[in-house]
């Protein structure tokens, strides 16, 4: 059997050192991509590792931000530029390989198993990479280096900022017994905590679940969570994987009962939403809603527009006519999930909450 050869490439604060790079007064200030002054609204996409150490986070309120980090200094995206950017990055990709896997502006996972100038190394074409983004776009990127794409991924956040990690076919299992699991890929706050009362901290404990026990308490991820804990990740490298939609959803430390409460965490979830449009540079005709109730029964609901939608505004409230729609007075939510989908061609005419009558549900 080979061994594959998998890199994972995440650039540094992305956005935030793009920002940095090209405006000098900016570098060594915290700043916060995204948001707004004074906290009047909006979320941040990304913040600078100044900023990272007052906890300011990608997805935070701007309010929030502010209040972490009072002299922080909001900068207004430059989406264009960052797709630039990222189109450039990937050309350095490609020197090495044509199995390239985008996941977004910033990180992409490289199968170099073979790699186009017999290096054979991945290690050394993982610190090729990331001396040749330096040199050419001046910025810096982190690496991991594994043998499957989930340990890669995991790597390449360890020695952040500019790291390059390794973890080797001897150390794999080593590695995923002592790994906390609040750093699996995939595992969220609410299944850590899950993992938590059943006393499940580290890999070692998750490895002394069998399967079938593993499946009662989490369903389907069960099969990934025995595989993944014994280093076993079969998943290849995708040079063409689409994106059929861009979604954000929350489930909450408590039950929401109101629709006003509704609502906010709705307007909270759209901002992400339309970050990750903005940042790949996608628009739909589709938006979903998807509601999940303290009983974990389970709704999914849409609409399709004729046109795309290009605004937050129209995603924003048709997530909520959608709930409108389908509330019952007394249904307390557990879950609420907004995505777009149904990407066209962005030449096609946009559709604008300007021109929106009578907005049909169904």
């Amino acid at each position: 059997m080979n061994i594959r050869k998998i890199i994972h490439v995440d650039m540094d604060a992305y956005y935030a050192s793009i920002e940095q790079r090209d405006h000098p007064d900016y570098r060594g200030k915290p700043i916060a991509v995204g948001g707004s002054p004074e906290g009047r609204g909006g979320v941040v996409a990304t913040a600078s590792y100044e900023a990272r150490k007052f906890g300011v986070r990608s997805a935070m309120t701007s309010k929030k931000a502010l209040q972490l980090c009072p002299q922080i200094i909001f900068v207004r995206p430059r989406f264009e530029i960052y797709k630039d950017v990222s189109d450039k990055i990937r050309e350095i990709f490609y020197r090495y390989t044509d199995l390239v896997e985008p996941l977004s502006l910033d990180e992409a996972y490289l199968d170099v198993s073979l790699d186009k100038k017999n290096i054979g190394s991945a290690i050394d074409i993982a610190q090729e990479i990331k001396d040749s983004i330096f040199r050419e776009l001046q910025l810096t990127a982190s690496a991991g280096v594994s043998v499957n794409k989930f340990l890669a991924k995991i790597a390449s956040d360890i020695q952040k900022p500019d790291g390059l990690t390794f973890i080797g076919p001897s150390r794999v299992i080593s590695f995923m017994e002592q790994l906390s699991v609040t750093k699996f890929h995939g595992v969220g706050k609410v299944t850590a905590e899950k993992m938590n009362r059943l006393g499940i901290f580290t890999g070692a404990d998750l490895k002394k679940l069998t399967k079938p026990e593993l499946i009662k308490h989490f369903g389907k991820t069960g099969h990934f969570f025995y595989d993944i804990v014994r280093g076993i990740d079969n998943r290849d490298v995708e040079p063409n994987r689409e994106t059929k939609s861009i979604s954000g959803e929350d489930t909450f430390p408590y039950d929401l009962t109101t629709l006003d409460e509704m609502n906010e965490q709705i307007e909270k979830l759209t901002k992400v939403v339309f970050h990750r449009l903005q940042e790949h540079n996608l628009y739909g005709r589709t938006v979903t809603l998807k509601v999940k109730y303290n009983d974990f029964k389970q709704i999914t609901r849409n609409h399709s527009f004729p046109n795309i939608v290009t605004d937050y505004e129209t995603i924003c409230e048709t997530a909520k006519k959608l709930l409108f729609a389908n509330h019952s007075e007394g249904k307390k939510v557990r879950l609420l999930g907004v995505g777009v989908s149904n990407f066209i061609e962005s030449s096609i005419k946009p559709y604008s909450h300007e021109e929106d009558g009578q907005l049909s549900l169904f």
